[in-house]
């Protein structure tokens, strides 16, 4: 029987884009708690970023960042560079970066609001896996980590450019776990509920407190469940776990 302490991950390097603030910010310091040697990953603040850095290397862990675009293929290439110079082979990626996210009517919409979300969701994974697989292959394990989101579950009105994108994102997920099982790599999703970070503090306080009515956990989330999450879905103990989507959002699931 093993020794090891459970959902650690000593040695492993991970990948999460979009960490320099809010779920992605605490998600790379969970993996951190847990062994990895995180790489925080930003592209318009770096200031921000390596503050995240600087926190993990702070509280014991190993860190470093990279400032690039994950929806754009040499980027990607160049940050993938840095980091297996400097930690190595990539373990662990997780898709975790969003642009704004615009909420209409399907006839206030354009194409290139629906584009931006096509880009970040289903683009910029197809990217990242694109570039880490072959190394993945090679070693025969991988751990690829979508963040996305209860709203496809749900439908959400009002809302069809991200919805859709997002339901793109988790069909892309199944298909490559299926096709990537093969090679000892899992492919997993983790879908949040509606959990309160910086981008939200300009939302009216009514409208958060009608969303927190249909929690039957009665409490908000908080990153850190996602964090927990994610690093589960990381660990040798998910490792015949792929294709599934956890949806963390305090038992709001009816789908």
């Amino acid at each position: 029987m093993s020794t090891r302490s459970p959902f650690r991950l000593d040695g492993r390097v991970a990948w999460i884009t979009g960490s320099s603030r809010g779920l992605g910010r605490v998600i790379a310091e969970t993996l951190a708690a847990a062994g990895a040697k995180t790489v925080v990953n930003c592209y318009s603040s770096p200031t921000q970023g390596q503050a995240v850095v600087d926190a993990i290397q702070a509280a014991g862990g190993e860190a470093m960042l990279v400032a690039g675009d994950v929806m754009d293929e040499a980027e990607i290439d160049r940050m993938a560079g840095e980091i297996e110079a400097r930690f190595g082979p990539i373990d662990i990626v997780v898709a975790n970066a969003t642009p704004f996210q615009p909420m209409k009517n399907l006839e206030d919409y354009t194409w290139e609001e629906h584009q931006s979300m096509v880009d970040a969701f289903i683009k910029s994974p197809f990217l990242l896996t694109k570039r880490l697989l072959p190394s993945m292959k090679e070693r025969r394990s991988g751990r690829i980590i979508n963040i996305t989101s209860e709203v496809y579950h749900a439908g959400v009105p009002k809302f069809s450019a991200y919805v859709a994108a997002k339901g793109g994102q988790i069909g892309w997920s199944r298909s490559m776990a299926n096709e990537l099982a093969p090679h000892g790599i899992t492919v997993n999703t983790v879908a949040p509920g509606w959990i309160p970070v910086e981008r939200h503090d300009e939302v009216p306080e009514e409208e958060k407190a009608g969303y927190l009515a249909t929690i039957p956990m009665q409490r908000w989330g908080t990153p850190a469940d996602i964090g927990h999450a994610v690093t589960y879905f990381a660990s040798e103990e998910a490792s015949f776990l792929t294709g599934q989507t956890l949806l963390v959002n305090g038992g709001r699931t009816p789908w």
